[in-house]
């Protein structure tokens, strides 16, 4: 098959997607159709507005029921310069009674621009809970080049003892998104990106006994692959957008699905001291980078999102390449999307169900038993605002709505955060949570494991939380 001809497949694939029932494309829902029978609502709560709110991330174990949103600093029709921007914690004791515990905003927020903060991860390491926030600021003003900030939330629900443990500064532009690791080893790793170049890696337990100079944790970096250009939509795009960290059962792995500059990319990062690239993602027509990158539980198939509108969501199949048939992948074998004109944007794999967070038209789930013809499950319209009316430039004019997406596996709570209606909980008919294991699929997705480590994996020695931090040459 030509690639013209691979083109007007994936098209009439994504044509023949057709939004959800009750969605109209840019008309509101009909009355009493905002959703699906199947999706219910557990708890709204507000978060500030019109853009306002980015990413969010929910701790796994009942007993800790918080969740961590991102407060960030987008432009709103009133003016965003000086708009605080930071985290709020939410908790989900009483599911239904959800509300704010806890805020966090930056220090003078009227010298602060950029996006502020985008992503919160939290992590567990010899018994303390820790919380992260990625940051990005633009030069000319505080903190341009700060990372992270790392707090100690191992005493929640008692806010008066969160307390800041340490900074990831040194890196210029600061982290656009991370994301937080149980490594084969042992360790808690926190792996974050500038767009720019590689991938950082983090042993959070180096980073706290570091504090202030917190990038003395730096364990490891992930680079992309020598030759890879910034795509031409976005000229300063050279490295990782988003990714996925996650264990492979039947290699034995820990695999690194980086989104970024010209496509995907799969490293094999056991030794982090010497992360090995396995196969990519690029050449795909229509994708001129990659945002979010997403594997099931087999490590075979892969969810990956390219942000700029009229885009689906791609489904790939990775054997060719781990197999050594082919040095790349550049054909999907299926795609999914909620309404052509706009976006899907961040999205958690719970196989068969994909949940995600689709900014204008909200939350949806799709079902990807059949990779080649994935389907509509279920739906939510989180934003009540004007489709079509949200430019960011080059990329479109859907920037609103659902942004992030997290699954509790314990009880099958997902979480939704929206740009500007805040913070969604909501249940799904026959979810009542989830295990690799009841599918006959290894147990591996987002959600960590961080008293145990991967599952398959062989148990490490214990890891000193003591040991002296590792000093990088150079950020």
């Amino acid at each position: 098959m030509t690639r013209k001809a691979a083109s007007i497949a994936l098209l009439l694939l994504v044509f023949a997607t057709h939004p959800a029932p009750g969605q109209g494309g840019d008309r509101p829902p009909a009355p009493g159709a905002q959703g699906s029978s199947n999706i219910h609502i557990v708890a709204h709560v507000l978060l500030g507005g019109w853009l306002r709110t980015a990413d969010l991330d929910i701790e796994q174990e009942i007993s800790r029921p918080y969740a961590y949103v991102a407060i960030d600093e987008e432009a709103s029709p009133r003016g965003g310069a000086g708009i605080p921007t930071g985290i709020d914690i939410i908790t989900l004791k009483e599911p239904t009674r959800a509300r704010v515990i806890y805020s966090w905003r930056i220090d003078q927020p009227e010298l602060h621009t950029g996006l502020g903060s985008l992503n919160p991860m939290h992590l567990k390491s010899h018994g303390r809970y820790f919380l992260t926030g990625a940051f990005q600021f633009r030069p000319g003003g505080p903190d341009a080049e700060l990372g992270a900030i790392v707090w100690d939330v191992t005493r929640l629900p008692d806010t008066t003892t969160i307390k800041e443990g340490a900074r990831i500064t040194g890196i210029p532009g600061g982290f656009h998104e991370s994301f937080s690791y149980k490594h084969s080893s042992g360790r808690a790793l926190l792996f974050g990106t500038s767009l720019r170049g590689p991938a950082y890696v983090f042993d959070i337990d180096k980073v706290v006994l570091a504090g202030s100079k917190g990038a003395d944790g730096l364990v490891g970096r992930i680079p992309l692959p020598e030759g890879t250009e910034a795509p031409i939509v976005v000229p300063g795009f050279t490295g990782y957008h988003d990714f996925y960290v996650g264990y492979d059962p039947a290699s034995h792995q820990d695999r690194f699905y980086g989104a970024g500059a010209q496509g995907y990319y799969i490293y094999d990062i056991t030794d982090l001291s010497a992360p090995r690239l396995l196969t990519s993602i690029t050449g795909v027509a229509g994708v001129p980078f990659g945002h979010t990158f997403t594997p099931d539980p087999t490590g075979r198939y892969v969810v990956a999102e390219t942000e700029h509108q009229y885009q689906p969501l791609r489904i790939f199949d990775l054997k060719p390449g781990l197999d050594g048939q082919v040095k790349s992948i550049s054909r999907p074998i299926g795609a999914w999307t909620a309404d052509w004109k706009h976006l899907s944007h961040n999205h958690e794999v719970r196989w068969p169900y994909v949940f995600v967070a689709a900014l204008e038209d909200g939350f949806h789930v799709f079902n990807m038993m059949d990779p080649t013809n994935p389907y509509s499950v279920g739906y939510y319209d989180t934003y009540d605002g004007p489709n079509g009316k949200n430019s960011a430039g080059v990329l479109g004019a859907v920037f609103n709505g659902a942004w992030g997406v997290d699954v509790r596996n314990a009880d099958g709570l997902i979480v939704i955060s929206d740009f500007t209606t805040g913070f969604w909980a909501f249940k799904m008919d026959g979810f009542d949570g989830w295990n690799g294991h009841q599918w006959g699929m290894p147990n591996i997705s987002s959600a960590q494991d961080w008293d145990d480590g991967p599952e398959g994996a062989p148990k490490p020695q214990k890891v000193s939380a003591t040991a002296a931090p590792h000093t990088p040459r150079s950020l």
